[in-house]
């Protein structure tokens, strides 16, 4: 422990420095404004690392990064430590990341979101967020038209996982009200039915909710990573006749590795014949409400009880924008989460408490995320981010046609997805061979490959790509390329993207 420390000395010591130390927000704003911190102009793409990737022992020894009871940083030295995490941080925004289903900021967003952490409010009553919450209340009413829901409710959630686990309460709210009081004590067990390509938040919020994960059924999916609805009814006659009781369907809008969509209206009308909830996973997918040309992805979205979407995917708004929506109304999502907390939602308020929304919310405290992304959609109108969306599909597309043209290079894993996904294979020189000669001995060495180019991709800093198996279809590792709204690529740039992945492909050792 460090010696005692005067309180009234240290205390009258940061009062008399505070102001010194807002000088701070100057030089972190000249640091974020240099252009190798967001490597958005393509002119200077292959000039500019991703990322300086080094292993964490060395990154330990390079950033001092131990926390202790007294520091006496001055000002240049907090500087040179921003300085060090942007270095060494991955750039998101750089034209050749490709690795996640978020890639390059918006600049509108980032914009929305600088103010609202400089704002530092919460989303919980019209009080403390006034703006925010009649921003937060027309981006869900706007999105609730989009999806066709007449009326509809909904709120921002800290990501996806949680706004598809929103769904699973309100579905069971709405099933067995008792539950939120009870407990599902002495209760048939609860049953959910999901993909099994569909996202893990499910898994987790039946473990979560107390459902036990053993009560979340996988559904069959077809060779194009949709769920089999003739598999669907069956598990949900199966989960009858062990003493089971269905309450709730999910459709996946997108998945999160070949981009698949769900039949909505095919599930609609199997969860209307067993009156189950149906929630749409739109977390990746639900961009296209935003597009004309591609909004039959989703057809019959307006048909589900409820549905999650993250704008942070796609879109391009900041991490993290994350949005569930409900068709349900008469304060459903209320009367569910609500606990009355009399000290923060008081209703002799002096102003119309109904946009006091943090009655709807599992959260007491809530970072405002509505605001970056109706600031995006202030600035360019959501037409013409479906026309983005359109381009970054039409671009998936177009590089489907690209690995064709290269042979034996390169093998799809489906011919067309339907999504801004495309997932192959690499092949290298030394593995090119006859179809005969594809044995189990050389697709197990053919898995081996995209962690092998991933691994060169790090080093090289020139390209982030991401790669995954596919584990429902028996199918090892392979590369997953990803199109987003922005950057908005040319063609020409497709071609880098494959020949990089030549170039570092033939490095390696299989």
């Amino acid at each position: 422990m460090a010696a005692p420390v005067d309180q009234s000395v240290a205390v009258d010591q940061i009062r008399d420095g505070l102001m010194d130390d807002w000088n701070i927000l100057e030089n972190v704003f000249k640091l974020i404004h240099r252009e190798d911190t967001f490597c958005v102009d393509p002119q200077k793409w292959d000039n500019q690392k991703i990322v300086p990737f080094l292993q964490p022992d060395e990154l330990k020894e390079l950033i001092n990064l131990r926390v202790r009871e007294t520091e006496e940083c001055t000002l240049a030295e907090i500087e040179e430590l921003c300085q060090q995490v942007i270095h060494y941080s991955v750039k998101t925004s750089h034209g050749r990341f490709h690795n996640q289903l978020f890639g390059q900021l918006d600049p509108f967003g980032l914009a929305g979101a600088l103010i609202t952490e400089a704002m530092n409010g919460s989303s919980y009553t019209y009080e403390v967020a006034p703006v925010f919450s009649l921003i937060e209340t027309e981006i869900i009413s706007r999105m609730c038209q989009l999806a066709g829901y007449k009326d509809g409710d909904g709120i921002f959630a800290p990501g996806g996982s949680t706004s598809n686990m929103y769904g699973v309460v309100l579905a069971r709210y709405k099933f067995a009200p008792e539950v939120k009081t009870a407990g599902m004590f002495g209760m048939r067990p609860l049953v959910l039915f999901t993909s099994d390509e569909s996202h893990y938040s499910f898994v987790k919020a039946a473990n979560w909710l107390g459902l036990g994960s053993d009560n979340c059924v996988s559904v069959r999916t077809n060779d194009r990573g949709q769920m089999q609805l003739d598999d669907l009814e069956a598990k949900i006659e199966e989960a009858k006749a062990r003493g089971g009781q269905p309450f709730f369907v999910n459709c996946t809008a997108g998945t999160t590795v070949l981009g698949a969509f769900d039949d909505i209206n095919g599930a609609a009308d199997v969860a209307e014949r067993h009156g189950l909830w149906l929630h749409v996973d739109a977390c990746l997918g639900g961009a296209s409400l935003l597009s004309s040309r591609n909004r039959s992805l989703i057809a019959g979205l307006e048909r589900a009880n409820s549905f999650a979407w993250n704008p942070h995917k796609t879109v391009g708004a900041p991490l993290q924008c994350s949005l569930f929506l409900t068709r349900e109304t008469d304060r459903l999502l209320e009367r569910c989460n609500s606990t009355e907390a009399h000290y923060l939602f008081q209703q002799d308020k002096f102003y119309d408490v109904s946009y006091d929304t943090g009655n709807k919310s599992v959260q007491c405290g809530r970072k405002i995320d509505a605001f970056k992304f109706w600031l995006m959609l202030k600035a360019r109108g959501y037409g013409k981010y479906g026309l983005l969306v359109d381009h970054a599909i039409d671009m998936a597309r177009l590089l489907e046609d690209k690995l064709r043209q290269r042979g034996d290079r390169f093998r799809l894993v489906l011919q067309k997805h339907e999504y801004s996904n495309v997932c192959f294979w690499y092949i290298p020189s030394s593995m090119r061979v006859t179809p005969k000669e594809e044995t189990a001995e050389w697709w197990t060495r053919l898995y081996t490959v995209a962690p092998k180019i991933k691994e060169q991709m790090a080093h090289s800093g020139t390209l982030m790509v991401g790669y995954s198996p596919l584990k429902a279809k028996n199918l090892g590792n392979f590369l997953r390329m990803v199109f987003t709204c922005f950057p908005i690529l040319k063609n020409e740039e497709l071609d880098f993207i494959l020949d990089e992945i030549e170039r570092l492909g033939e490095k390696i050792v299989v």
